[in-house]
């Protein structure tokens, strides 16, 4: 009998000529695990590709309420942000792929799993080292870093050889990935980065000058850090990132174009699109400078800069990343209460933060001067931190005499 492969299948260009290049080289049965993390595909058309290129099995499960409150919801807790722009959208959606990939390895007996990601991407990192931790007996079957084909145009004759449709490859001139979270762009005019994206690059996002002209206000409630209704409405974690995004892309909200710093040494130039990611981050940084108090805050910047990287790096499956969680976790309990937000044309203004857990106190912060206070206090306080100061400054000019 052939030895079963599990390919993480998208019905793009490069996974579906994988299908008959498997069964060419390997003399393989290839079962395509087609993971929905919201990427607004038709996935019955996807499956059926599938099987027209010669997938013996099609496993289509939904992923979309464990990638939100499994991988992005705990990264939103933690702050994480790659270089400063880069929310993470596809290098959160790997490791659930991958291990729902695993999974369905293991149950159905599989020796190999396969994947359609480049040798010069952050993807093959994040699938390979997901598959090492959770099934470190199986193969790992990467072709691109066997076959010959050099480039799309290679990719595309070989589908057209073996009857693979590729009319809908040859119009597009971008490499995306889109899920629940983000779009990204790769590719195109995006190649070279003095050419500004095209007005036909964005996916989920008007521009500012297509926005409305006037304000549109929403306000999005949290509980233990993790978002739960928008404007007074409870949602499930779906239905509220969903609607987010359409109120951040119809906004002009969430786009970014980025020079990165990829894990294997190679900088790239990429666009994204995460309305909905931009208005939760932004409403979560408001509620937890009401919520935190000044050290933790400060702390659980530094961590937010590593759980960031290790997402970045495929380090999901980390007792590192384990250890990071818990920490933040623990920031959120009472991270709790609603922030209201105006958007316009692009720019995000904050107009309420509530929190019956605030640690802002009028009575404190006010100008007018109150019992609470007792302003002499700060003169033992000035003197007590700049004693090191004038030790070293009277140092100094005893050194100079």
């Amino acid at each position: 009998m052939p030895e079963k492969f599990v390919l993480a299948y998208s019905g793009g260009l490069d996974t579906s000529i994988i299908i008959p290049w498997l069964k060419e080289n390997y003399g393989c049965e290839v079962i395509a695990m087609v993971g929905d993390v919201g990427q607004a595909d038709d996935l019955e058309g996807v499956a059926a590709k599938a099987y027209a290129t010669g997938a013996s099995k099609v496993v289509v499960e939904d992923l979309r309420e464990e990638f939100l409150v499994g991988y992005v919801f705990p990264a939103l807790q933690a702050g994480a942000v790659y270089e400063h722009k880069y929310l993470l959208g596809t290098s959160l959606a790997r490791p659930v792929l991958a291990k729902h990939q695993v999974g369905l390895a293991l149950e159905e007996g599989a020796t190999a799993l396969v994947h359609g990601c480049t040798g010069k991407g952050n993807d093959q990192v994040r699938f390979e080292l997901a598959y090492q931790t959770l099934a470190p007996e199986l193969k790992i079957i990467a072709p691109w870093r066997e076959w010959r084909l050099k480039s799309r145009e290679d990719c595309l004759e070989y589908a057209e050889q073996h009857g693979v449709a590729v009319a809908a490859s040859r119009e597009k001139i971008h490499s995306r990935d889109r899920n629940l979270w983000h779009v990204s762009h790769e590719g195109g005019e995006l190649e070279n980065t003095a050419n500004a994206p095209l007005d036909s690059t964005w996916q989920m996002t008007k521009s500012p000058q297509q926005a409305p002209d006037q304000a549109e206000t929403v306000a999005i409630g949290f509980e233990h850090g993790q978002p739960t209704c928008v404007n007074g409405v409870p949602m499930d974690a779906v239905s509220l990132v969903e609607l987010l995004n359409e109120v951040g892309g119809r906004n002009a909200i969430g786009r970014i174009d980025l020079v990165e710093n990829r894990f294997v040494g190679i900088k790239s130039r990429g666009c994204y699109e995460t309305p909905g990611g931009t208005l939760l981050l932004t409403a979560h940084r408001e509620l937890e400078a009401l919520c935190l108090d000044r050290d933790l805050m400060h702390f659980k910047q530094h961590v937010a800069l590593k759980y960031a990287e290790l997402v970045y790096f495929g380090l999901w499956f980390t007792p590192l990343r384990e250890c990071l969680d818990a920490f933040v976790r623990s920031t959120q309990k009472n991270v709790a209460g609603s922030v209201t937000l105006s958007l316009y044309k692009g720019n995000i203004s904050i107009l309420s933060r509530r929190s019956e857990y605030s640690e802002y106190r009028t009575d404190l912060a006010a100008f007018t001067m109150g019992d609470n206070y007792d302003q002499k206090d700060a003169a033992g306080f000035i003197r007590i931190l700049g004693l090191p100061a004038r030790s070293r400054a009277q140092a100094r000019l005893e050194v100079a005499k």
